[in-house]
Parts: C-alpha cells; structure tokens; sequence
C-alpha cells in the first residue's frame, strides 16, 4: 500500500472516531473503568488517541498513560496532540505486540474497538496480563465480537476473570500469577 494511500485512510480513521466521540465522550467510557488519580495507564491500540488523552487527563501529573499501537501515524498523532495539550504524562509506544513495559507495572488496560483486529490476539492477551499488577483491570470494548465470544475469548486463557459488565465496557481483573 502506498504512503499516500495509508495516510487517506488513517485520516478517515481519524475523522470516524471523533464523529464517535462527539456522540460518545472518551471521560463517559473511562468512567466505567474507574480510573484513579495518579493510577499508570495502558492504551493498547490507542490509533488516534482519543482514549490515551483522556485518561491522561484522569490519572493527572501523578499518574501516566502508554499509548501503544502498531500505527507509526497513530503514535506521532498521539504524541503531537500530548505535546500540544502539555501532557507530560503520555509515552507513545509503537509496538506490534510486546511494550517493552516492566511487569506488574501497569493499574489500567485499555483494549477499546481493537481485539478483533489483532492477528496475534493471545499474545496481546499474554502480554497485557504481564504488565497489569496483581487485580489490575482490563477494560474491554470490541463491538464487532458479540458478548459471548468477548467472555470466552478473555477469560478462556486463564488471564483474567470478568469483574463487571458496564453499559459500554467489560471489566476484566488479572488473576493471579
């Protein structure tokens, strides 16, 4: 694919998700995944970052949110717009699968709108469990997976137990290790 042909589409990206934030507020979603001040986030898959910004409004100064995505337009985007907005809290990562994070380093994972397009699923499942500390939370979103197949997919491993099912989110806990 060219560049050109790559940059159109992630700018239509770009445009769909804020006509879905405009309809449904990043800090509404968050909220179901009760995200404390000062509390170290993870956004994996964060494209345009619509997510990865709010949250790092959440956690405040204290806190911090890794931005991770595969897209090297996606993490400038999300390292522009921190930049921008003087948030010092947000470390764009770009990654295919693996962070780079310590284990058990992790509050919050966010995996919104993006599970179904992995190619490795299990290992992002994997290495989501290794960077949330003991209980860390998951916080779940994927409407193009019906309820059953989101339960039997993230629990079916081993890695983590559902906590709650909100209006917008499902909340998943790390078991133990």
């Amino acid at each position: 694919m060219s560049e050109g042909v790559r940059r159109l589409g992630f700018a239509l990206t770009c445009l769909w998700f804020a006509m879905r934030d405009r309809l449904v507020p990043p800090g509404e979603v968050l909220r179901e995944a009760e995200i404390a001040r000062g509390a170290c986030v993870l956004d994996y898959g964060c494209g345009p970052g619509s997510y990865s910004i709010a949250a790092a409004q959440l956690v405040g100064r204290e806190g911090h949110v890794y931005a991770a995505d595969v897209d090297p337009l996606a993490v400038e985007r999300v390292r522009r717009i921190a930049a921008a907005k003087r948030l010092c809290n947000v470390t764009p990562i770009l990654t295919g699968c693996t962070t780079g994070l310590g284990s058990g380093s992790v509050d919050v994972a966010l995996l919104y709108d993006t599970y179904h397009d992995l190619t490795e699923s299990e290992a992002v499942l994997r290495e989501i469990w290794r960077v949330l500390k003991p209980g860390g939370v998951l916080s779940f979103s994927d409407h193009h997976l019906r309820e059953d197949e989101i339960l039997q997919q993230l629990t079916g491993g081993g890695l983590f137990r559902l906590a709650g099912k909100g209006r917008r989110t499902y909340t998943f806990v790390a078991e133990a290790r």
